[in-house]
């Protein structure tokens, strides 16, 4: 099993979704990431972080609200973001940390 270190240190963005299950904007953001991921495919990964069962990785990265939106690339965090965003600033914020393809 891959630590969450070996996760984020890739080239390719990680955006990494800092969530609870109780959380209503998380709920909404859910389907956001979905069509994101649908739209950029391979150019990024993205992995969802439940809070409530990750305390201590919640904990490491200073995460105060949910949700919050973390952004790697090479293991760096390159931005970062609490509360819900649209598709459109998702995939432009990615897209300038993404290798051209």
């Amino acid at each position: 099993m891959s630590t969450f270190s070996e996760i984020i240190d890739k080239e390719q963005p990680v955006l990494v979704d800092f969530f609870a299950t109780w959380c209503g904007p998380c709920q909404t953001l859910a389907p956001i990431l979905k069509q994101v991921k649908d739209e950029l495919g391979d150019r990024v990964a993205i992995i969802k972080i439940d809070v409530d069962k990750n305390q201590t990785l919640a904990a490491q990265f200073q995460v105060r609200g949910v949700p919050t939106l973390v952004l790697f690339k090479n293991g760096k965090q390159v931005w970062r973001q609490s509360g819900l965003l649209s598709k459109a600033d998702l995939i432009r914020i990615i897209s300038q940390h993404a290798s051209p393809q």
